[in-house]
């Protein structure tokens, strides 16, 4: 996680720079775009393969195509292939991310489960301080090319390790015996999997809306209407049944996840805009809150897996909730003109801290209220519910 936490951040920078030198500035939603896109389909294939014969193989392909996927991008020559090298990026991304939360509900206890999972969000704190900064560094003064070269060769060597250590692990998902949740929906209905076709469908749709909204007449449009549709038709077929009516147990914790996701990836993407193209706040000073909301969310995710163990996770969640909807209240009032930018700017860290405090307990409801042979599939809509969320 720290490699992938590592490799995503810091190629964010590069690629302006790189679609600028491909002419291909235009079609660059469909860049950043195509990663969201194919995580939809990695997060699905990575989560079912896990079910099916534990997460060790998923996780093993999903590392190696991290390699491949950077080396394709450094040796991009048009800007049709570096959209490809960012689609593969998010197949592996997708399946990496899925493959070791199903790892951690296959391998390890439940009252063990808020660590890990706090340990996962840690693991960017560093890669949040100095991912992006090196890159925009090597990128300023020597080439785009070479921020992904040298994550190529940064992830190889512990890529390679990783898959050795693994080749030697049983391949099984962990204890099949526990005995499922009550409030599992019948057996017969659980036994269904959703078909791949549905989840390539659902990130065809992510990609057209993102190729759509790269121009602005009828044609474009039309694209963004299709993916729209896409999305709403195929999206709720890959999340429990009872997700958008919050049905008890899991429907309702997946549900929260994306809410929660699409808040805080909201408050992330437009308060930046806002401060900076409507209040004229420094971007250093907008780069700063960035920080500060990376090393917030390690926090508080830390704090609710070590010293906050011994409470309900649904009282957590609840607390986590109430702190992200005071951050869009602080996010609203900030934005108009006679309110110091100051408060808008709070908003950022202020959701960092509910996410940190939220989504850790939230997966881990996610994983009790799940059948110990559904923990990839659980993941894998959790995935799908967090990259549609209507951010």
């Amino acid at each position: 996680m720290f490699l992938t936490g590592f490799a995503a951040l810091a190629v964010v920078p590069t690629l302006p720079t790189a679609a600028e030198d491909l002419d291909g500035v235009p079609l660059f939603p469909m860049v950043a775009g195509s990663f969201v896109a194919a995580s939809l389909l990695g997060g699905v294939l990575g989560g079912h393969w896990a079910d099916r014969s534990g997460a060790r193989r998923p996780l093993d392909l999903g590392m190696i195509l991290s390699v491949v996927t950077l080396l394709v991008s450094a040796s991009s020559v048009s800007i049709w292939q570096l959209v490809a090298g960012r689609f593969v990026d998010g197949l592996a991304a997708g399946m990496v991310a899925v493959s070791v939360t199903t790892a951690i509900g296959q391998s390890y206890p439940e009252y063990l489960r808020p660590r890990m999972l706090a340990m996962m969000s840690a693991s960017w704190i560093i890669p949040s301080l100095v991912g992006p900064p090196i890159a925009g560094v090597v990128t300023e003064v020597w080439s785009w090319r070479a921020v992904f070269y040298g994550l190529a060769v940064l992830t190889a060597l512990p890529a390679i390790a990783l898959v050795a250590v693994l080749r030697r692990a049983p391949a099984g998902g962990g204890d099949q015996a526990a005995a499922p949740p009550d409030d599992l929906p019948p057996a017969e209905e659980r036994a269904s999997r959703p078909p791949l076709v549905i989840a390539a469908l659902l990130s065809l749709g992510a990609a057209l809306g993102q190729y759509g909204v790269s121009g602005w007449d009828a044609r474009h449009l039309l694209f963004v209407v299709g993916g729209l549709v896409l999305l709403v038709a195929f999206a709720p077929r890959l999340l429990p049944q009872g997700t958008w009516r919050s049905a008890r147990g899991l429907p309702t914790a997946v549900l929260l996840r994306g809410l929660a996701s699409g808040t805080y990836f909201t408050v992330e993407a437009l308060v930046p805009l806002m401060l900076i193209a409507e209040r004229r706040v420094a971007a250093v000073t907008v780069g700063v809150a960035f920080t500060a909301s990376a090393v917030l969310w390690a926090g508080a995710s830390w704090v609710q897996g070590k010293l906050l163990q011994d409470v309900a996770r649904h009282r957590l969640v609840t607390v986590g909730a109430l702190i992200m909807e005071a951050s869009v209240a602080f996010a609203v009032v900030g934005s108009f003109s006679g309110v110091s930018p100051l408060l808008a700017m709070a908003a950022m860290p202020l959701a960092a801290v509910g996410m940190g405090m939220l989504a850790p307990c939230v997966t881990v409801l996610s994983l009790s209220h799940s059948a110990p042979d559904r923990l990839g599939h659980t993941t894998s809509a959790m995935q799908t519910n967090l990259t549609s969320s209507p951010s």
